[in-house]
């Protein structure tokens, strides 16, 4: 089966009015250019680095202008809309990164907040603490939509590839990966992570992308792309403002790369044996 896929390339600034604008813009384009999946970045609704001015603009998830505009637009266009991640306020005071994802009669058909947090100081200043902010997920995603099984992911969540293993073992045909990935690891990193996810998993992968310099003073390194089970980029866009990343996905070619390269099913058990060291003057060969 074919379908046209679209990632959403955006820099959302601190304003959700304005950045729920861009999106109704660059989603209707998709649509306009056949798309009938199409995903959004990390933190469409706001990228905000000041945790007060984040919560300022702060809804839950019934009230969230994000939520409401997306699944408005869902029905409209007769798409599966993915908000790749919002933050939601939660009953407890705390904030999901929570992703979503549309039918194309408006139904919430899916949530999932991001498992991994990016809790890091980089050698060049910038430091970021997830958890400090956000509450963890605590369960992957997988959605059975008429054209695919999907899996979600988010951004930091790249780096763990068993939960792609596990998704893949448990038939994803697709895996996303919404991020808003800083400009120093996405030139290092950003890529070859992805397609290492595709080509290890024989999976299809879709990566909208955060792009430029934020309001907040953020920079975040773009290239939004979609890549192909043979880990072939299909489509990508470049690393500053907003883009429609536009490619065709056939599934039939998830069975084909899973056939000529069957590591799921050849994978194995083991134990790790953890060998004391030789002694002094040992011979080794």
């Amino acid at each position: 089966m074919s379908l046209k896929v679209a990632a959403i390339q955006m820099c959302s600034g601190t304003d959700p009015e304005k950045n729920a604008h861009d999106m109704e813009r660059l989603v209707r384009e998709a649509a306009d250019h056949g798309a009938r999946y199409i995903q959004t970045p990390e933190m469409t609704g706001a990228v905000q680095k000041n945790r007060a001015g984040l919560m300022e603009i702060l809804r839950d998830e019934e009230s969230d202008l994000i939520v409401q505009k997306a699944a408005a637009l869902a029905k409209e266009l007769s798409v599966h809309l993915h908000i790749g991640s919002t933050a939601i306020a939660l009953a407890d005071g705390k904030i999901a990164n929570r992703a979503f994802l549309f039918g194309p009669d408006g139904r919430k058909l899916a949530t999932y907040d991001k498992i991994h947090m990016f809790d890091v100081d980089l050698d060049n200043g910038e430091s970021w603490r997830e958890s400090s902010v956000y509450r963890p997920g605590t369960s992957a995603k997988l959605l059975d939509l008429p054209f695919a099984r999907l899996g979600f992911a988010i951004c930091y969540d790249v780096r763990f590839p068993h939960l792609f293993r596990a998704q893949a073992m448990a038939g994803a045909q697709i895996l996303t990966v919404p991020a808003a990935f800083t400009k120093q690891t996405g030139e290092a990193h950003w890529e070859v992570l992805l397609r290492a996810r595709a080509i290890e998993n024989g999976t299809f992968l879709i990566a909208a992308a955060q792009a430029g310099l934020h309001e907040d003073g953020r920079e975040t390194f773009g290239h939004s792309m979609v890549i192909d089970p043979w880990g072939k980029v299909l489509a990508h866009a470049g690393g500053v403002g907003e883009s429609v990343v536009l490619a065709n996905v056939d599934l039939a070619e998830v069975s084909a790369a899973r056939a000529k390269i069957p590591n799921l099913k050849n994978g194995r058990e083991f134990s790790i044996d953890i060998l004391p060291e030789l002694a002094k003057g040992g011979i080794t060969v």
